[in-house]
């Protein structure tokens, strides 16, 4: 596990968070980033789970996951 991969990921999701106001009204920054844990499968980094008690629009799904590749591509 790269620990600069994890950063500049918890990084593009906090962009996602700013650039997202009505995610800044229904929950605070750091549970947004905790509803995306990146988990690891012989050493390689698994795509994140969507949280099943969190609707999330197309754009803002779409916007994770060009994160979570340029993070870790």
């Amino acid at each position: 596990m790269d620990s600069y991969q994890m950063r500049k990921f918890e990084f593009r999701l906090e962009e996602i968070y700013n650039k997202t106001e009505w995610l800044q009204y229904e929950l605070p920054l750091n549970e947004f980033i905790a509803r995306f844990p990146v988990e690891f499968k012989n050493d390689v980094p698994q795509r994140p789970h969507w949280p099943e008690d969190f609707d999330l629009d197309r754009e803002t799904r779409l916007a994770i996951m060009v994160a979570f590749r340029e993070s870790f591509s």
